[in-house]
């Protein structure tokens, strides 16, 4: 929204239903703030967000689920209104033996816990070696103790699932595999502990959707290539990560996967970073934003071409009106040819340089003339 009003455009706020205190809030401060007459905010649920779909709009954004993300795109088709979806899927994780452990669970416990796992750049699954996966789990254990203590239902720092229909989507994903972490839920307050299974098969339930949730399942693989072939044979992630101090090993996944961004030994940090674009590709979404990129997001780039009525010029473009002759032809093919670029590839510093020495002479002169002695 900040970057839809800094391109001077007004706008219209649809928050989630699924929050609803969070969409009151809204409701309450963006008119004690803004231009009531230039922004709205809008609430309610999905009969109110079908009829808000049906105006025509110059653009539309959303963010949230694939599902959502498809009725949004369809609804927009009708006017040809371009979109941004921001959506989600199952970001991946992969880890190898050359990573600082401790360092490195505590940078993916600490992206996967965020908000208890619902963000849509959430480390969603994680692919390892057998090996590494029996060093991991006492790591993510201690590492979660740290964060949370003995009991993280305790814990100030640790987040609830955002209703029940959520929080028994979770507990049905829970079903296969084995639980070597967590696994505690409480139904009254929506509560399910950091949890980590193993044992977890690609054709699992858990496999299948987004997870959104803190339940991290761990797929053994024998090779960066398993790896990522798993990673080719599900839709394309919002994001990826990579840990590994091998150069090698990054650069084979940044080759071979697809995906709307790759964090390579961290994890979610990359939305920070206003300079880099974040957005999906493919069922994870469409179009960029953050920093410039949501200006240019919210923004037409209008060409604007002015002539004057110098008959020089007309007597040069004269040859594009009829009658026309293989000569006026050979004219004009001449004119639309690509010009070439007549500058050498340097030509910056070789102006720099020049210009410099264009300014050393002139101040000489100077100096000479006003009777200063200079060394």
């Amino acid at each position: 929204m900040v970057g839809a009003i800094t391109a001077g455009n007004s706008c219209i706020l649809k928050p989630s239903e699924l929050a609803p205190k969070c969409a009151e809030l809204m409701k309450t401060l963006v008119p004690k703030y803004l231009d009531p007459e230039c922004y709205h905010v809008i609430t309610g649920g999905p009969e109110e967000t079908a009829e808000l779909l049906k105006e025509e709009f110059d653009y539309i954004f959303y963010t949230g689920s694939t599902r959502v993300g498809q009725i949004v795109r369809e609804a927009a088709n009708k006017h040809l209104t371009p979109v941004t979806l921001e959506l989600g899927g199952k970001s991946p994780v992969y880890i190898d033996n050359s990573v600082n452990l401790d360092v490195a669970c505590k940078r993916l416990l600490w992206g996967k816990c965020i908000n208890a796992g619902q963000t849509c750049v959430a480390p969603d699954y994680l692919m390892c070696s057998r090996e590494l996966q029996e060093k991991l789990i006492p790591v993510m254990k201690q590492t979660l103790k740290e964060y949370y203590g003995e009991d993280p239902k305790n814990s100030p720092d640790f987040g609830r699932i955002l209703n029940k229909k959520h929080f028994n989507r979770l507990l049905s994903l829970m079903k296969k595999g084995t639980i070597v972490i967590g696994g505690d839920h409480d139904e009254s307050t929506n509560y399910i502990a950091p949890t980590v299974i193993t044992n977890v098969q690609p054709t699992d339930p858990i496999m299948q959707e987004e997870i959104f949730g803190p339940i991290f399942p761990i797929i053994t693989v024998e090779s960066p290539e398993d790896a990522i072939d798993i990673i080719n044979s599900k839709d394309k992630p919002l994001t990826l990560n990579v840990y590994s101090k091998k150069n090698s090993i990054v650069r084979k996944f940044l080759d071979n996967t697809s995906s709307g961004s790759v964090c390579v030994n961290d994890s979610i940090v990359n939305l920070s970073i206003d300079a880099l674009p974040f957005g999906g590709v493919g069922k994870s979404g469409l179009g960029a934003y953050h920093g410039r990129y949501s200006f240019d997001t919210f923004s037409h780039k209008k060409a604007v071409l002015v002539r004057n009525y110098a008959m020089i010029g007309e007597k040069l473009g004269e040859a594009r009106y009829p009658p026309y002759s293989p000569t006026k032809e050979k004219y004009l093919r001449k004119l639309l040819k690509r010009r070439p670029n007549l500058l050498p590839q340097h030509m910056d510093y070789i102006a720099v340089f020049f210009g410099g020495f264009l300014a050393a002479v002139i101040l000489k002169v100077i100096l000479h003339f006003a009777g200063v002695k200079y060394f």
